[in-house]
C-alpha cells in the first residue's frame, strides 16, 4: 500500500525480508555429483554464515574522554545520546574520574553505526554550550571499530543568564492549567490546548489529538531545543483543507519523562506509562470533553508523540482501542521497551480498525528502521489496522 500524495523528497519504504536460520535464502538448488563439491559447498556455507554473523553481531566500544571543563569542574558529568534515548541524567552514562583531572566513560557493546550525543550535568538546563553560551549541535561519531575521542567543554547552559526566549505560540494556543492534577501518579502537570480559529463563535464540535512533550509543541519560550510549530502547521493545513482539530498538549515530567512514557519496568526504574495513559483516558479526556466542544468517539480521538512519546502513543492505542482511533508514532523508542510488540499483538482492534502513521529518519540510529519494520510486519501480517497504513522514511 502506498500513501496518496507522497512528497517527492520522501520515499515510502515498505519492505519484507525473509530469512531462514539467519541466512538469506534465494531458493537456488545445486545438484552436485562429486563428494568433493559437496564438501566445498558445506565449507562455503559455513564461511558465509560465520561472515554474516560476524557482520551482524559485531560490537564495539566507544570511549569518551573529557580533558577540560571551563566551569563547575567538580560537578558530575553525564552523556546523553541516541544510545540511551537522550536521557540527560542516566546513571549508567555518568563519566568517572580518569587520571588526575579528566573524566571518561567507556560505552560497550555498540553495533556499528552513527551515534549522536551531548554532555550534561544532569539536565538539559545544564547542557554543554559554546564558550559564548550558544546552544551546540549534537556531537556525532561513526563507529565501525573501537573508538576513543577527547573533548573539552567550553561552557554550560546555566552559566549564562536566560536571554528570555520569545513566546511564539499563536493566539489559538492557551494554557488550560499550569498544575493539572494527575491523581494516578500523585503529581501535577501543565496542560495546553490549541483551538482552531472561529472556535469561540461557531457551534460545531471538533476531533481531538492528544500530544506528549507539551513544552515543545507551540512556543520557543517553553521548548528546550526549538519548538515543533504545531500551531503554525495546523493554521496552514486548516486554511488549505478546511479540516479542523483541537490539540491537547501535555508537558513531560522532566526527570520523570523516562518512566512516565514507558509502560514497562526496566532494571533501573519502574515504568509509569500505564498510569500516565490511564490519566489521559480517565481524567484528562473526560475533563476536556466536558469543557470544550469535542467529538468524543474513538474515530475522532487521536494520540501522537515522538521518541518515548511515540512509544507511549503506540501503547495507548493498543491498550485503549475503544478510546483512541488513530495514532501518530514518530521516531518511536521501541528498543527501550520490547514488551510493546506483545502488547500490539494481543490488541483487539477488530471493531475500531485504527489508523496509524509511522514516521522516522533512516539515519537516526541503527535500530530505528529495523524496529519500525518489525512493528509494521506484525501489524500488517495480522491485518490489525485500517487499510490506510503508512511507513514514511525520508532518505
Amino acid at each position: 500500500m502506498t500513501q496518496p500524495g507522497l512528497n517527492s523528497d520522501e520515499m515510502l519504504v515498505q519492505k519484507k525480508l525473509h530469512f531462514i536460520d539467519g541466512c538469506y535464502c534465494g531458493g537456488m538448488k545445486f545438484n552436485l555429483i562429486m563428494n568433493y563439491f559437496q564438501g566445498m559447498k558445506k565449507l562455503l556455507l559455513i564461511v558465509l554464515v560465520v561472515f554474516q554473523f560476524t557482520t551482524v553481531f559485531s560490537q564495539y566500544t566507544l570511549k569518551l574522554i573529557v580533558n577540560n571543563v571551563a566551569t563547575k569542574k567538580q560537578d558530575e558529568i553525564y552523556v546523553a545520546g541516541n544510545f540511551n534515548d537522550w536521557n540527560p541524567k542516566d546513571e549508567k552514562y555518568k563519566l568517572k574520574p580518569y587520571g588526575t583531572n579528566r573524566k571518561a566513560i567507556v560505552i560497550k557493546d555498540l553495533p556499528a553505526g552513527k551515534y549522536q550525543f551531548k554532555f550534561t550535568r544532569g539536565s538539559w538546563e545544564k547542557a554543554q554550550t559554546t564558550a559564548k553560551g550558544e546552544d551546540m549541535g549534537n556531537i556525532e561519531v561513526e563507529v565501525s571499530g573501537d573508538v576513543s575521542q577527547d573533548f573539552s567543554i567550553e561552557g554550560w547552559k546555566d552559566d549564562f543568564p536566560d536571554k528570555g526566549k520569545p513566546v511564539t505560540a499563536t493566539p489559538q494556543v492557551r494554557v488550560v492549567n499550569t498544575a493539572f492534577a494527575i491523581p494516578q501518579l500523585n503529581r501535577t502537570r501543565r496542560i495546553w490546548i490549541y483551538l482552531p480559529k472561529g472556535y469561540d463563535i461557531n457551534k460545531k464540535s471538533y476531533p481531538v489529538l492528544y500530544m506528549h512533550d507539551g513544552q515543545n509543541l507551540f512556543s520557543e519560550h517553553s521548548a528546550a531545543y526549538g519548538e515543533w510549530g504545531v500551531d503554525e502547521a495546523l493554521d496552514s493545513l486548516i486554511a488549505r483543507t478546511r479540516k479542523e482539530v483541537i490539540i491537547v498538549g501535555i508537558d513531560h515530567g522532566d526527570e520523570k519523562r523516562m518512566t512516565e512514557y514507558n509502560p514497562y519496568d526496566t532494571k533501573d526504574a519502574k515504568g509509569e506509562g500505564k498510569q500516565y495513559v490511564e490519566f489521559i483516558v480517565n481524567t484528562l479526556k473526560p475533563f476536556i470533553d466536558s469543557k470544550y466542544k469535542t467529538l468524543k468517539d474513538p474515530q475522532n480521538t487521536f494520540v501522537a508523540g515522538s521518541s518515548l512519546g511515540g512509544l507511549i502513543s503506540m501503547y495507548a492505542i493498543a491498550k485503549y482501542p475503544n478510546v483512541f482511533g488513530g495514532a501518530g508514532i514518530f521516531s518511536p523508542a521501541f528498543w527501550i521497551a520490547p514488551g510493546i510488540y506483545e502488547e500490539v499483538e494481543k490488541a483487539d482492534w477488530s471493531k475500531t480498525r485504527p489508523k496509524l502513521f509511522f514516521y522516522a529518519g533512516g539515519h537516526e540510529s541503527d535500530k530505528m528502521v529495523p524496529d519500525m519494520d518489525r512493528m509494521f510486519t506484525l501489524i500488517d501480517a495480522g491485518k490489525l489496522c485500517s487499510d490506510f497504513f503508512n511507513i514514511s522514511m525520508p532518505v
